[in-house]
């Protein structure tokens, strides 16, 4: 839009000095006017203020007037009005938008708050869009913001580097926080601010060097991946086993068709009246087709493919694999 409303703000302002010129020139070659006086006939006809000429006007020069008055009214009609919907669209109407996208940022709880909108940060929202997570973007840059308030995705522009910005994403409220800007030391530093407004906060965090990746942790993100490393080792993967990576590159939380969807649901979700029972007991496999793949215990150390008589302890979580009918009835089952 903001493209659009510039093209056309660039034509109204050519037309206007097209005509202004077209004015000048003809009053000097046709009447023989001054400059001066040129110009201040100029001005009183596209402006149709009614003032006299300067001098009588001959029939030829009457014609002239005459059809550049009609041009002129047209013309300048068109420049007044471009004019004034870019003056209001960069005023009351991006007000407007500020307001609105706020209110719906202050009722959110339990979001993502996404630090930057390049490559990453992209590929993250796409993946939160797919599993239906509310996330809120901060970016500086009005082009970016422009193509998500287009989408009617919520952000913020501003540096996130700034207390007052992640205040005004919601961080105290939100459950997740993605670093995803190419500085690493822009990241640290919003790690640690982040820390001090929500000590629960979960923190991901992108980072380019392996220097880099301690300092994240220390200040406080709990993952912190490097894309050049991943990169790295799934282009060597590629070669020495690629058969598995094209399974693994079905794995995903999307609804696609022919995905292999994953799935983790927290111990409260599965056993509401709290008492712990054996993945045995439970038959997923019998009541939803997924299967076990993984359990999270309390204390975050992870076991994969538990047996079935692991017992699943409060505060713990099961990770599941099917296919998408599959989650969704898994979903539907426990209320997820």
């Amino acid at each position: 839009m903001k493209k659009y409303l510039n093209s056309r703000l660039t034509i109204a302002w050519l037309s206007l000095v097209v005509v202004f010129f077209i004015g000048v020139f003809g009053y000097k070659i046709f009447s023989g006017f001054s400059w001066v006086d040129a110009v201040y006939m100029t001005v009183i006809t596209v402006t149709t203020i009614g003032f006299g000429e300067v001098q009588p006007l001959s029939p030829q020069e009457k014609i002239f007037t005459s059809i550049f008055i009609v041009c002129s009214i047209f013309i300048v009609g068109y420049a007044i009005s471009v004019i004034t919907e870019y003056i209001l669209s960069k005023n009351n109407l991006g007000n407007l938008r500020e307001k609105k996208v706020n209110s719906k940022i202050n009722s959110l709880k339990n979001h993502v708050v996404v630090c930057g909108y390049g490559r990453n940060g992209v590929q993250a929202v796409s993946k939160l869009k797919a599993y239906n997570r509310s996330f809120v973007v901060i970016d500086k840059d009005e082009e970016v913001l422009e193509q998500l308030y287009d989408s009617g995705d919520l952000y913020i522009k501003g540096n996130a580097t700034e207390d007052e910005v992640l205040k005004q994403a919601g961080i105290e409220r939100a459950s997740v926080l993605m670093c995803t800007l190419p500085s690493d030391a822009d990241n640290v530093f919003i790690v640690l601010s982040a820390k001090q407004f929500n000590e629960n906060l979960k923190i991901i965090s992108r980072a380019t060097k392996e220097s880099t990746l301690y300092k994240l942790k220390l200040a406080g993100a709990d993952n912190v991946i490097m894309p050049d490393k991943i990169g790295g080792d799934h282009m060597a993967s590629l070669v020495v086993t690629p058969d598995l990576l094209e399974f693994l590159g079905h794995l995903t939380v999307s609804r696609q068709e022919g995905s292999i969807n994953i799935e983790e649901i927290a111990f409260d979700k599965i056993c509401k009246d709290g008492r712990e029972q054996a993945i045995k007991d439970l038959d997923f496999r019998k009541i939803t087709g997924c299967t076990v793949i993984g359990y999270r215990a309390p204390e975050g150390h992870y076991t994969v493919n538990p047996d079935a008589d692991m017992v699943i302890r409060k505060n713990s979580k099961l990770i599941f694999i099917g296919k998408p009918k599959q989650i969704e009835k898994l979903k539907e089952t426990y209320n997820i």
